[in-house]
């Protein structure tokens, strides 16, 4: 397995400063963000910045593994849904240029909606979600979908429905471990549910179940990863874990993008060596 991290947690930090520096904590690979608000949204990537970017990466000896798009397909407004979808495929080509080697980065993405209206919006779920991943397909890129806490997709039984009624191998999951484990889904049950079919992961901490709970920094609080590195390698999961610090991390006052990467990465380097979890 390999450690990397999402510059989810890095909005305002320029490329030049957060791949040198990622790379010196010990990171082997960056997940980009390219929503609005971020330094590299997407229509700053014109192609000179690119292959600025890759370079930075190959100088580095960084991969990347991901790229965070979040965006919804279930936007109710049409304008803005059809704004949305054209986005996303423009994400899609982004992660086709990107490619370093053999790498094709993912796109990572959540869903949208709302838990509560599933049985109304789950069809046009996979029809949207569908001509996405056959748009990805013709490019070689996977979609990376997300369950998420609170949007649409947000247990083990919906993702299991999605993916098997699409059944591509194009289609595969971003598996954030946290959404599940604020549930109250214990660590072996999500997993072995998800972890096959997963090409990707996020990792934050957290404490407390919803509704009453809280993102942390990983090694802020007591969520087990050698437990969830030990079930992970035991279902035949063998790369990237990837620290994603959430939004809500980032609302505090005292909020530092750069101690933030260092301390999830000392969190995880001690929980692979404790695991005895080589990397490359």
């Amino acid at each position: 397995m390999k450690i990397g991290y999402c510059t989810w947690g890095m909005p305002e930090v320029e490329m030049d400063e957060a791949i040198p520096y990622l790379a010196d904590l010990g990171y082997d690979g960056v997940e980009i963000t390219v929503i609005p608000g971020y330094t590299t949204e997407l229509s700053t990537l014109t192609s000179k910045e690119r292959s600025r970017i890759k370079t930075l990466f190959t100088n580095h000896g960084l991969e990347m593994p991901a790229i965070a798009g979040h965006t919804s397909l279930l936007d109710p407004d049409t304008k803005q849904h059809a704004a949305n979808m054209k986005r996303l495929k423009a994400t899609v080509e982004l992660a086709a240029d990107m490619t370093m080697g053999e790498l094709v980065p993912c796109l990572d993405t959540t869903p949208g909606g709302k838990p509560d209206d599933w049985n109304e919006i789950k069809e046009r779920l996979l029809n949207e979600t569908g001509n996405l991943v056959d748009f990805g397909a013709q490019l070689g890129v996977t979609l990376a979908m997300e369950p998420h806490i609170g949007c649409c997709l947000c247990d083990v039984e919906r993702t299991l429905w999605l993916l098997e009624q699409i059944n591509s191998p194009y289609l595969k999951l971003n598996y954030d471990i946290s959404h599940f484990d604020v549930a109250g889904i214990p660590t072996a049950e999500s997993v072995a549910a998800l972890a096959p079919h997963t090409i990707h992961t996020h990792v934050k901490d957290q404490r407390g179940t919803t509704p009453d709970f809280e993102f942390l920094i990983p090694g802020e609080g007591d969520f087990d990863y050698v437990e969830y590195l030990n079930a992970m390698r035991d279902a035949g999961y063998d790369d990237y874990i990837t620290v994603e610090v959430s939004i809500m991390v980032q609302k505090r006052e005292d909020y530092d993008p750069l101690a933030a990467a260092e301390l999830s990465y000392r969190t995880l380097a001690n929980a692979f060596e404790e695991a005895e979890i080589s990397r490359p």
